[in-house]
């Protein structure tokens, strides 16, 4: 029968115990950076997200912010599109006089400058007013047309005695079915000495000779002048909407 053979555990050292001790301690230590550094992480993590939560949160807003404001610049473009500058449509509704003549001969020098081939159209609605600033208003008119823009002229509610005449001026003259024109003797003020009055009265006459040629020139043989001259002679002379087209003072009724 062989021997057993007798194994004797080795007691460790005091600086073996220390070792493993030291050994230990390290290893929980490292272990505890470990963890410091998971928790920082994760906490960073926790940041970053928070971060990628608010920039969606902004983000979300400044999308709804700029669906807004196309909106906004959507009906501003459309309202922009429907206005009068931009239809190049000017709504003569005041008296004619130094000051709204040369606001409307500016308007439509200005699109012409911006657009010279663009259509034009002056509404009128208007009590009449002053002869020569009329006259100069009448001018521009016929120039725009010269120059080769299409001018509509047109009366809404009514024209009255230089709007009628400035109403004659459009390559085409339209009126409101519920609308007059209103024709009559062209009036002044006139003091001074007996020459001075004679003088003006010849010349008030000169322009209503004028203003007869030109309701005739535009009746396309229609209305004579010698019918022109009675129906206005020392009256007001109302013409509706249907009566202006039969005389040809008119090009169409709306």
């Amino acid at each position: 029968m062989a021997e057993a053979t007798k194994t004797t555990d080795r007691i460790p050292t005091a600086e073996e115990i220390a070792a493993e001790i030291e050994r230990s301690k390290a290893e929980a230590a490292k272990s505890l950076a470990e963890a410091d550094k998971a928790i920082a992480e994760a906490g960073k993590a926790r940041t970053e997200m928070r971060k990628l939560e608010a920039e969606a949160v902004d983000a979300e807003c400044d999308a709804a912010k700029a669906k807004v404001e196309l909106k906004r610049f959507q009906e501003k473009y459309k309202r922009d599109l429907a206005d009068d500058d931009h239809a190049h449509v000017y709504r003569f509704e005041t008296d004619v006089s130094s000051s709204s003549a040369k606001t409307c001969r500016a308007q439509l020098a200005q699109w012409d400058r911006i657009d010279p081939t663009c259509a034009m159209e002056v509404e009128f609605n208007s009590p009449g007013g002053a002869i020569i600033p009329g006259m100069a208003l009448f001018d521009t008119i016929c120039e725009m047309r010269a120059k080769g823009h299409k001018v509509t002229t047109s009366c809404v509610g009514y024209a009255a005695s230089m709007a009628g005449i400035l109403l004659q001026a459009g390559d085409v003259r339209a009126m409101g079915k519920e609308s007059y024109l209103l024709l009559h003797e062209a009036s002044l003020l006139a003091a001074g000495k007996i020459g001075e009055i004679e003088d003006t009265v010849t010349f008030v006459k000169k322009m209503m000779e004028r203003i007869v040629d030109i309701f005739a020139d535009r009746s396309n043989g229609k209305t004579s002048r010698a019918y022109i001259r009675a129906h206005m002679k020392r009256k007001d002379w109302w013409i509706d909407s249907d009566s202006a087209l039969k005389l040809g003072f008119v090009d169409e009724v709306r």
